[in-house]
């Protein structure tokens, strides 16, 4: 059976996506996304996390029994997430201490666990693999997009300090867009992460609803008659 990996590439960044559609994962998203710059390092990390564990949970589906799956699911998670803590804590440090007890609660992330027993326990590795990645892909897509406009509202810049939390190869990404800004200071406090993700999630629904009517007229246009109204 031929795998349709359009398809979860779609569902893993729009349609199915961890924050838009499944409102999963939301402490890290809003408790981290102050700025762009902390948004990518745990995005970052919890798509390895989510990659490595689609890829060893499809690899021992057939070993690992029905009775056990979930706690034998729980301890490859951790374990992961222990590996990916401790290399941030060796090669980035500096965002390790930013992001400091939310990297360990990417165990806690109902969606990694959800992806293992909905996917990977059902697929084949490559497949697993895939899915990780674009789940992955579409959660650090929403970190990056609420981190970046929290930063820009509330400080007027983008990727602040980039170079000294991910390293002297993200010096290009930082940048300051609004001179002599004064900030928005309730927009980088926790209640300025839900309203700015209320304004994303209302955008998303406005964006899904003109890409159906499109998809509708194009229909009608094709049939040459109106479609009966459901």
């Amino acid at each position: 059976m031929s795998t349709d990996y359009k398809r979860i590439a779609r569902d893993g960044f729009w349609d199915n996506n961890i924050v838009f559609a499944q409102a999963l994962g939301l402490c890290p998203l809003l408790a981290v996304t102050g700025t762009a710059t902390n948004g990518l390092g745990m995005g970052l990390a919890s798509t390895t996390v989510m990659v490595a564990s689609g890829l060893l949970i499809a690899s021992l589906r057939e070993f690992i029994t029905p009775q056990v799956r979930i706690p034998v699911f729980v301890l490859i998670i951790a374990v992961l997430v222990t590996l990916v803590d401790m290399s941030m804590n060796a090669w980035v440090h500096d965002l390790h201490k930013v992001l400091g007890l939310f990297i360990p609660l990417i165990v806690t992330n109902c969606a990694i666990l959800g992806r293992a027993e909905s996917f990977a326990s059902r697929n084949r590795v490559l497949p697993s693999l895939f899915d990780g990645l674009m789940m992955g892909i579409g959660f650090t897509f929403v970190l990056v997009l609420l981190g970046a406009a929290r930063e820009i509202l509330g400080s007027g810049t983008l990727f602040a300090n980039a170079a000294l939390l991910l390293g002297p190869w993200a010096s290009f990404l930082e940048s300051v867009l609004i001179p002599d800004y004064k900030g928005f200071l309730l927009i980088i406090l926790p209640p300025g992460g839900f309203i700015v993700l209320g304004f994303l999630l209302a955008g998303k629904r406005l964006i899904d609803r003109i890409i159906a009517e499109r998809a509708h007229n194009a229909a009608e246009t094709l049939t040459g008659k109106p479609e009966a109204a459901t």
